[in-house]
């Protein structure tokens, strides 16, 4: 596997367990393990995700532009008939 994938794996699996004991256990801080597992999963887990699934792709392909369109209205054409 590789570094960033099980980096963030773990990162889930704190910010999971973190925010799982601040429900269950009945502790004076129980709202920052909340509060901190909430702000892992937003601010480590999610970028580091997003990162390791779009680095080898051409963001092109996903914007809107008219040789886009174009292409969508083609196949939409190809398909009705």
């Amino acid at each position: 596997m590789k570094p960033i994938k099980i980096i963030t794996f773990i990162a889930f699996v704190a910010s999971l367990t973190s925010i799982v004991s601040g429900f269950i256990f009945d502790v004076a801080y129980n709202q920052k393990l909340i509060g901190f597992g909430v702000l892992g999963l937003f601010f480590v887990v999610f970028p580091l995700f997003s990162y390791y699934r779009w680095k080898d792709k051409d963001v092109q392909d996903y914007m809107l532009t008219k040789e886009n369109l174009d292409k969508m209205r083609e196949n939409q054409k190809d398909h009705r008939s």
